[in-house]
């Protein structure tokens, strides 16, 4: 039976960390897959985490299933983070997920158990996986414009132009904040704008907010989202604690939807009905190292004062990298580096170029030209500005 099945195509991103791994050169960066790493290159445990941890160690007296839709503190936790308290709780419905790709994908599932002639709208460019996991879900996807590559910022009056087409009931997916790949993000009149045109064409807004704390600050990456949630009915979210807390392997994710009071227990239900049949009881163990977090005054402090630091940390990269590209190629052809947000940004490199880069310089980047600004050093920025220099002049 196995020998009809097609051969799939390769994951660009996959195929970088091999390639990278089997790279024997010792001044090789890697650029392309998509963590956080600190100057020794690593993607360390938090501070807060490792403190959570040993409690759960020291006090955890079961490894018993949690309910359908995860742990009820973790959930309220998550949706304070991400909300602040501008969606009253009778009128937000949450569940657990397996990490932020687990909760986009049940957040599709109940997109298309809902209104099965809605329609996915998707930025161009996007994280891949959104339009796998929509054509998994069984989603009809459309394209809107979203970057404009020759400036590095939103094509806001595209993405408007093209979301003028959507027809009611359609879900527009969003970028909370750090868009990925490109870093350009909507600014405040933006996210006004884009609320005013869902609003008036009868759409739902669907938010993946994977990178919060990672662009402006945690309550300033929300503030886009925040907007929708206080203005319209109903906001489907995904979110990912794996950036923003480290914790990658435990996969702790959440889908969250704001809807009217009547609506609540439905979804709710929905939710927990989409986890029954795909992971039954959600994980939990990264769950309660965050809700641990959380709840406890000084692990939060903890926690936000390490993630202000990363953040930092990458901001400064991007400017020590545009500053020497500034001085390679006498331009300020990559000055948008230095103005856009979260971990990536994404150059206009042909493929061809992307090899070059990666054959003759051991630069990595993920073939569409993104790159992770995290895999930078600040003894790698001048090199590497160095190859692209050199690279794109070809």
């Amino acid at each position: 039976m196995f020998h009809s099945l097609p051969a799939n195509k390769p994951d660009g991103i996959l195929a970088v960390m091999q390639m990278f791994r089997e790279d024997t050169r010792s001044d090789k960066v890697d650029l392309g897959v998509g963590v956080y790493r600190d100057d020794a290159g690593r993607t360390p445990v938090m501070r807060a985490v490792k403190a959570a941890e040993a409690r759960l160690v020291a006090e955890q007296d079961t490894k018993g299933y949690v309910a359908l839709t995860g742990d009820a503190a973790y959930n309220q936790a998550m949706a304070e983070l991400i909300l602040g308290g501008t969606v009253p709780a009778d009128r937000i419905a949450a569940s657990a997920a397996t990490g932020g790709t687990g909760a986009v994908r049940m957040a599709m599932e109940l997109i298309r158990i809902a209104n099965p002639q809605a329609q996915i709208w998707i930025s161009t460019p996007t994280w891949p996986n959104h339009t796998v996991l929509a054509a998994a879900a069984g989603l009809p996807a459309n394209a809107y414009r979203y970057y404009d590559s020759i400036n590095g910022v939103l094509d806001r009056q595209g993405m408007l132009d093209d979301l003028a087409q959507a027809k009611p009931g359609d879900v527009v997916l969003l970028h909370g904040c750090c868009h990925n790949p490109t870093g350009a993000d909507p600014r405040e009149q933006d996210w006004a704008e884009i609320a005013a045109l869902i609003e008036a064409r009868g759409l739902i807004p669907f938010v993946d907010i994977a990178y919060q704390g990672f662009g402006d600050g945690l309550d300033a990456d929300a503030a886009g989202l925040r907007h929708l949630a206080a203005r319209l009915p109903r906001v489907i979210i995904a979110a990912s604690a794996a950036k923003n807390f480290g914790l990658y392997r435990e996969r702790a994710g959440i889908c969250l939807v704001t809807c009217p009071e009547e609506e609540r227990a439905p979804v709710t239900d929905t939710l927990a009905t989409i986890n029954r049949s795909t992971v039954s009881f959600p994980p939990d163990h990264g769950a309660r190292v965050v809700r641990t977090i959380l709840t406890d005054p000084a692990l939060r402090l903890d926690w936000q004062e390490e993630l202000e630091s990363m953040r930092l940390r990458v901001q400064g990269l991007r400017h020590a990298l545009a500053e020497a590209l500034r001085a390679e190629t006498g331009s300020d052809r990559f000055g948008f580096l230095a103005t856009q947000r979260g971990m990536f940004s994404v150059l206009d490199v042909s493929d061809d170029k992307v090899t070059t880069l990666r054959e003759k310089a051991g630069v990595y980047i993920v073939p569409g030209g993104r790159m992770n600004m995290a895999g930078l050093t600040r003894e790698s920025v001048p090199a590497v500005a160095a190859a692209l220099a050199r690279v794109l002049a070809e």
